[in-house]
């Protein structure tokens, strides 16, 4: 008898997943039927604000696999429109809404995949509502956005949120002409990095010509005829055509958690190695799902494409009859503000300490390429040890071209729990064009290597 595969979510987990299985298992052995209650399936979300600032010329670009390859190539059933309301566990089906003709219809399974992805946080605020504030959650917001942009001409804007989104907004709507404002309710924006780090940033913004308020949470929306016309703070108001809320996400666990399968502290449902919940025949991957930082030991939930897929990838190999884990993650990701990279790995100094280190911390400043070669261009690079052992438990860099995937070297270190002793000596590649002779990274580890020998002779 065919077994029964339904996938609750349409994007990168939720096919990655669906794609594994289908590589493993045939359609005779394994019907596949995933559901995706937006427009689009199997796309990156990354890559909004690069569709909303004009870099990327159309939606369709973004699109991996378009559904008919889905459902020609691979035999997958994949529905669009097609929102799954409930999970029966005893019954083993799912409650589906089809949004084009309004029906209501059931679908059985003996195994699912739950990747309901994140919900973006929306404030709680007078004229939150209005029309004119967006999310940059999904494919389907950013082509809303695109459009409000393109038929209504607006001439200025606020983001609220100094994020990777926020500001990866900000710059788009720079780049469309728009006179942006920025509010953030830290003191600094990125509050993944470290603030002598995220201090860089807010100087970028403000180059760009973005008004940049910290330190002021946002205390509503003023509105006209139910269109936002601005954002008010406890010091300023602002004026705006249009609001676009930068201000992360929450795993999106209600249908997962109504139906009984358990979500953690983080609230992301809780899954294995495997990304099996405690439930029989459930999975779980992506940005709905709580995991483990390598570092400090203890559950997050963090939103990035790049697990989504890994974990969709875990999924499906174990649904298809072969065996995968998810090791965890260290918190890598890189993100572009104006001229400027920015990227981060591992633990920030405030984060280290709440895990129990007791650290020490070193920024340097150098170029990305040697000092006399054209195009050479400013890198900071900041390294955060342990104290007593010297073992990296951390990285940022900001810096302009060829600056953030150096991040990756740095994220490799603290993968594999190497000292910041071991990492002076690391056989990096050299050329004038790529960088100076002793590579920003080595001399970042270098200083901070030098710092423990120090303290650790006055212990």
């Amino acid at each position: 008898m065919t077994e029964r595969l339904v996938v609750i979510g349409g994007d990168a987990a939720g096919m990655s997943a669906a794609s594994q299985a289908r590589d493993r298992r045939g359609p005779q052995d394994l019907r596949i039927v995933a559901f995706e209650k937006g427009a689009h399936a199997s796309y990156s979300a990354c890559g909004i604000p690069y569709l909303v600032g004009g870099e990327v010329p159309d939606a369709e670009t973004l699109v991996a696999r378009r559904p008919e390859v889905f459902r020609d190539e691979l035999a997958i059933d994949l529905r669009l429109h097609s929102e799954v309301t409930e999970i029966d566990l005893d019954r083993r089906s799912v409650a589906v809404r089809d949004h084009r003709d309004g029906r209501d219809y059931r679908e059985p399974f003996d195994q699912l995949v739950i990747a309901t992805g994140g919900l973006p946080n929306r404030p709680d605020l007078p004229g939150a509502q209005a029309e004119g504030v967006y999310g940059v959650q999904t494919l389907d917001d950013g082509e809303a956005l695109l459009r409000a942009l393109e038929s209504g001409r607006p001439r200025s804007a606020v983001v609220v949120g100094g994020g990777y989104i926020g500001l990866e907004m900000a710059e788009a709507l720079v780049r469309r002409g728009l006179e942006v404002s920025l509010i953030d309710a830290g003191e600094q924006p990125m509050s993944t990095l470290d603030p002598d780090m995220g201090a860089l940033i807010a100087d970028a913004l403000r180059g760009l010509g973005v008004k940049v308020l910290l330190g002021e949470p946002v205390e509503g929306f003023s509105e006209s005829a139910g269109r936002v016309t601005g954002a008010h703070t406890a010091g300023h108001d602002v004026r705006a055509d249009l609001v676009v809320l930068g201000l992360g996400s929450r795993p999106n666990t209600a249908l997962a958690a109504a139906a009984g399968v358990p979500v953690g502290e983080t609230s992301g449902i809780r899954t294995d190695r495997r990304m099996r919940t405690s439930v029989e025949g459930v999975w779980a991957a992506g940005d709905c799902v709580e995991t483990f930082h390598l570092v400090s030991r203890r559950p997050v939930a963090i939103a990035l494409g790049t697990h989504a897929n890994k974990q969709g990838r875990v999924a499906g190999i174990n649904i298809g009859g072969g065996y995968a884990g998810f090791p965890g993650v260290v918190g890598t990701a890189a993100s572009k503000v104006c001229e400027y990279e920015v990227a981060r790995t591992g633990l920030t100094t405030t984060e280290a300490a709440q895990a129990g280190f007791e650290t020490v911390e070193e920024i340097v400043k150098s170029t990305t390429r040697a000092g006399y070669y054209p195009g050479s261009r400013e890198i900071r690079t900041k390294v955060i040890a342990d104290r007593r052992t010297g073992r990296l438990l951390g990285a940022q860099i900001v810096g302009r071209e060829g600056a953030a995937k150096r991040i990756d070297v740095l994220a490799v270190a603290v993968w594999h729990e190497m000292t910041v002793q071991d990492m002076t000596g690391l056989d990096l590649a050299y050329a004038p064009p790529f960088s100076p002779v002793w590579d920003p990274v080595l001399i970042a580890a270098r200083k901070a290597a030098e710092r423990v020998e120090r303290l650790s002779g006055h212990d």
